[in-house]
């Protein structure tokens, strides 16, 4: 088998979640996105910006990134 330089893509397909928040939560996202239009000059809709705030939040806590590079070394 040849090797090559790109690795095997990973899934893309997404992945459908129904949530239920309280009304002060709701408020504000809506408070956040009117933020970003302001920002960037462009709308987009909560359920656009919300997996991109859970990607960024995940990202940011050192201690779940630890966790993921042990489990990651423990495997190799």
């Amino acid at each position: 088998m040849v090797a090559i330089r790109l690795a095997k893509l990973p899934d893309r397909n997404p992945i459908k979640m129904s949530i239920l928040i309280m009304p002060e939560l709701h408020n504000e996202l809506i408070r956040y996105a009117e933020l970003y239009a302001s920002t960037y000059g462009v709308d987009e809709p909560v359920t656009e910006l919300i997996p991109h705030m859970l990607r960024a939040y995940l990202q940011s806590d050192r201690s779940f990134s630890a966790d993921r590079t042990a489990k990651r070394e423990q495997k190799t």
